[in-house]
């Protein structure tokens, strides 16, 4: 992967991630809410990757370890989460809370036919629901992080847009699916940066780097390319503050799912993308490990069942089990999936 030749934060700008007018703020009075015990959110930089795929069977594996787990089609433009479950189409739906037509999110909740594992189907014909309004996505926000479950799974939808990166920079674990390819990679290296500069965009005022992050965001010569260069410019000004924001930003940890590895070489892209994200930015990137191409996972979508309900001696079954397991220990659970 070769070295970013523009400044960050403006390629960033170029693809879409927020610019200073869209600030991104937690929705107030969540210090102390009543919330999942952990958040999922899994993203990814283009359509097709198979992160539907993922979220269901991450699902229910999770619930097959004991764990409570809502799960929450928030591709606001093209849900089809329901379908990975062999859910038939609900009666209500993520469009219905946002129209206001269900006051309560339990409203919205559905069951799966799997124990422990309900869903909240995405939204519906809706034309207008994959771009909220910013009232509209912090009480979105706000709902969600006050549901009660173990494990809140978010399936965002593809791309950059503010309301995915947004749902991803909130989760306890924002999960990125790549495939083996160029096209692929190259992307969720994009994702990945659009995500890291919103999340700073988010502490800009805490911090007083209004100056520093719009300087970023300029491709003009003399402007910060780098987070090693904002942190300098903290530094200078604050260094007990740029030592608390270096430690903030280094607890932002992506982790990353190869889907569909055909080879060795496949399944080591995880590494390599980790590697470079690490040399670049200065911060670790987990690799959770490689999901194998499995026919029993494509012929178990074409039935609309989760693989790890109609093959769960298969290998795509046995790599998310095993990525779910990763999951519960990086959350201090010695509880692993079982089929």
């Amino acid at each position: 992967m070769s070295k970013p030749s523009r400044a960050p934060l403006a390629e960033a700008r170029a693809l879409g991630t927020p610019i200073p007018e869209a600030r991104v703020s937690a929705p107030p009075g969540l210090g102390s809410r009543p919330r999942p015990k952990r958040i999922i959110a899994v993203g990814g930089g283009k359509g097709g990757i198979g992160k539907s795929m993922v979220s269901a069977n991450l699902g229910v594996a999770l619930a097959q370890a004991g764990m409570n787990v809502l799960l929450v089609d928030a591709d606001l433009g093209g849900a089809n989460l329901h379908t990975c479950l062999g859910v038939g189409q609900p009666e209500a739906t993520l469009s219905d809370f946002l129209r206001k037509n269900k006051s309560r999110l339990e409203d919205v909740i559905v069951p799966t036919g799997v124990p422990r594992l309900s869903l909240i189907a995405g939204a519906q014909d809706a034309l207008d629901a994959a771009n909220l309004k910013y009232a509209q996505k912090q009480k979105l926000l706000k709902t969600l992080l006050g549901a009660s479950a173990d494990y809140l799974i978010l399936d965002l939808g593809a791309g950059t847009s503010f309301n995915t990166i947004d749902f991803f920079i909130m989760a306890d674990h924002g999960l990125l699916v790549v495939l083996p390819e160029p096209t692929s990679v190259e992307n969720a290296y994009r994702f990945a940066k659009a995500a890291f500069f919103r999340r700073l965009q988010a502490m800009e005022t805490e911090y007083g780097i209004q100056d520093l992050v719009d300087s970023a965001l300029t491709t003009r010569e003399g402007s910060l390319r780098t987070l090693h260069d904002v942190l300098a410019q903290v530094r200078r000004k604050d260094p007990v503050g740029a030592e608390k924001l270096e430690r903030e930003l280094a607890a932002f940890r992506i982790r990353l799912i190869v889907n569909q590895a055909r080879t060795d070489a496949d399944s080591s892209v995880g590494a390599a993308v980790a590697s470079a994200w690490k040399k670049f930015f200065g911060i670790d990137m987990d690799d959770l490990g490689a999901i194998r191409y499995d026919d029993e996972a494509w012929r178990a979508v074409r039935k609309r069942r989760p693989v790890l309900i109609e093959r769960p001696d298969s290998p795509a079954a046995t790599a998310i089990q095993r990525i779910a397991s990763r999951l519960l220990a990086l959350d201090g659970s010695d509880t692993s999936p079982t089929p």
